[in-house]
């Protein structure tokens, strides 16, 4: 009885494995009962009946990507070009991503190089080179569309590198050579202009403060002639007729130190002096 309960208890530890599983939160067990697909366990403690009538077939739900190698297209106008991108998809439907496809890697693969060459052949290679978030939203679409029935969700799809041919490689470093160059002109014509402009607008700034300094100065010069007219007339006012008459008399003396054979003596001088004259006439009498 001892030696049948041991071979019992060592038969059940042997099965216990293939009996019981523990699912993770991110995976999911799809069931085959003698052959048919019962539905998807998990996540926890899991029972299955051994002896190969029930079989598991593991599911992992979380978001895995897909790289795919460099393919070669044609685009539009004929330019042959090398593009390599990554799909990242995840299952939404564990029963479907194994009952309805066997491969999905490889399928999704075979689906998303032939997409790619639909997308790339209606496009120019301009437009290849620069619209390529537009191509991975037309390319995830068209994926989406296909690998919904599989009970998976394509969440993105990103070029990493598009590599067109060596003369177009070269035609455009040389274009980019020239961009870059026509801009290096453009900013040096702009800062020459800007220079040119603050340097105009110190000469103006300079002439205005010249010009207002002139016409200060010349604003002051003139207050200062009319603050000495005002004092001469106002001492004008106190000269009497002996004060002119000595004036003229200084004047005489100086035009009589010249070598001037004409002399022009001015009329008031005359009114100064015949009273001088008359009083020294009476006087003689």
């Amino acid at each position: 009885m001892i030696a049948i309960i041991i071979v019992v208890a060592v038969f059940f530890l042997i099965l216990l494995p293939t009996m019981i599983k523990i699912v993770p939160e991110y995976n999911r067990i799809v069931i085959f009962r003698l052959g048919r697909c019962i539905g998807d366990k998990g996540p926890g403690l899991v029972l299955l009946i051994p002896f190969g009538v029930d079989r598991p077939v593991w599911v992992d739900l979380r978001e895995l990507f897909l790289e795919i190698p460099q393919q070669t297209c044609i685009t539009k106008d004929n330019a042959p070009i090398s593009i390599d991108f990554l799909i990242y998809w995840k299952v939404t439907d564990p029963v479907k991503s194994v009952v309805q496809v066997q491969n999905f890697a490889g399928a999704s693969q075979g689906i998303a190089t032939t997409t790619l060459r639909a997308i790339v052949g209606d496009i120019n290679l301009d437009e290849v080179l620069a619209k390529r978030e537009q191509i991975n939203t037309l390319l995830r679409t068209k994926l989406d569309e296909v690998t919904e029935r599989w009970g998976v969700k394509v969440t993105s799809v990103e070029i990493r590198e598009i590599t067109p041919p060596r003369e177009i490689q070269e035609a455009m470093n040389k274009q980019m050579s020239a961009e870059r160059t026509r801009r290096a002109l453009v900013i040096e014509a702009e800062g020459k202009k800007v220079a040119a402009i603050t340097v105009a607008e110190g000469d103006k700034q300079a002439q205005i403060l010249k010009a207002e300094g002139d016409r200060q100065s010349q604003i002051l010069r003139a207050e200062g002639y009319s603050q000495a007219l005002a004092q001469i007339f106002s001492a004008a006012k106190n000269i009497d007729s002996k004060t002119m008459l000595i004036q003229y008399f200084e004047s005489l003396k100086a035009l009589g130190a010249n070598n001037s054979t004409k002399f022009v003596i001015p009329l008031e001088f005359m009114s100064l002096i015949e009273p001088i004259v008359a009083k020294a006439k009476e006087s003689l009498k």
